[in-house]
């Protein structure tokens, strides 16, 4: 099939080109995020291509549907930033990687923890101009803290797993609690103000649905443990980013780990060091000491840019070939509680 692959980088590209040898698939690849404008690119190709900065607006889809795109690939888990409702109404079908590698999005979370607590960051921009003082990077040990899991899909529970190392005691609330694995790791299924009031450490990991938008809002902060730290590696807009700051200036949050911003758009992925930032929401974030911000980088890794090429071109093959399309994501699931990611 043809592919118009956009919003590339070179680290996809090396990733794709490669695993696309076993499928000989023709991509096209374009720097360029999708939006309505840009879908015109698109035409005589079958298939596009599609990351979470992607805009898959009605306009949009019903651009790629007049020029003959027959298949919505997304390379990424989420698919909030998809009209479900109208790719459907246009026979669109809409797929995506439900799994590329847990562990590379988990490790990420808790090396945010990690360097959060030991102010690694300012340790290292300290030595770096010959400040070797100690005073002001005092932590704590990770070993017997408690840690709340919100969403025990694949990456929560390897985020567990991996805390359950450190000797804490773990948390969880999910709609659709893994009984058997929270026996074997030890969980505890909690409801969610308990888990808020209870945790030193709580990391996100549910995907972004109306049910899910700002799940983390000014009543939630309030609730939680005074010093907590919030660690997000799923979607930014789980957060509410201005109660966020709230919370902080008050001191209530003992520290955010960032990996995702819900105005992150336009952004990330992107190099704006010689500009400055219009955000003046994520450049107050920035300013705190106790906030580590990173660019959607949980995922990057060699592991999970190969699982996400070869599942998204197994995706385009099984429709290429009739198939069935085991990763599709239909209408319904905007309005139904989603699987945690």
């Amino acid at each position: 099939m043809k592919m118009a692959m956009f919003d590339t980088h070179a680290y996809d590209r090396t990733a794709f080109e490669a695993a696309n040898a076993a499928f000989g698939h023709a991509i096209t690849f374009f720097d360029l995020r999708l939006t309505e404008d840009t879908a015109p690119l698109a035409r005589g190709h079958d298939c596009v291509c599609c990351f979470v900065a992607d805009r898959l607006n009605a306009d949009a889809l019903e651009a790629l549907h007049r020029d003959g795109v027959r298949l919505v690939a997304l390379r990424c888990a989420g698919y909030n930033n998809v009209d479900l409702v109208t790719a459907a109404r246009l026979g669109l079908p809409v797929v995506r990687v439900p799994e590329y590698s847990p562990h590379a999005v988990a490790e990420h979370a808790v090396g945010l923890v990690l360097a959060l607590n030991r102010k690694i960051h300012r340790a290292y921009a300290r030595v770096r101009e010959w400040n070797f003082s100690l005073d002001g990077l005092v932590g704590f040990d990770l070993y017997g803290k408690t840690v709340g899991i919100v969403g025990t899909g694949r990456i929560g529970l390897a985020t567990a797993r991996i805390f359950r190392g450190f000797g804490c005691r773990v948390l969880a609330f999910d709609l659709h609690p893994a009984l058997d694995a929270a026996r074997a790791l030890e969980l505890e299924y909690v409801e969610l103000p308990t888990l808020f009031s209870e945790s030193d450490v709580i990391s996100l990991h549910v995907p972004l649905t109306p049910a899910t938008y700002h799940m983390i809002d000014a009543a939630a902060l309030a609730s939680m443990k005074p010093g907590v730290f919030l660690i997000n590696t799923g979607r930014g807009a789980l957060i509410d980013s201005s109660a966020l700051i709230q919370a902080l200036k008050r001191g209530s949050i003992g520290a955010a780990g960032l990996d995702v911003y819900e105005e992150e758009e336009g952004i990330f992925f992107e190099d704006l060091s010689n500009r400055v930032l219009q955000d003046d929401v994520l450049a107050r974030l920035l300013t705190f000491p106790n906030v580590v911000v990173t660019s959607h980088q949980a995922f990057l890794t060699r592991e999970a840019l190969g699982n996400i090429a070869t599942t998204t071109l197994e995706n385009v093959s099984a429709f290429e070939r009739g198939l069935p399309l085991m990763n599709q994501v239909r209408a319904e699931d905007v309005l139904r509680p989603s699987a945690p990611a």
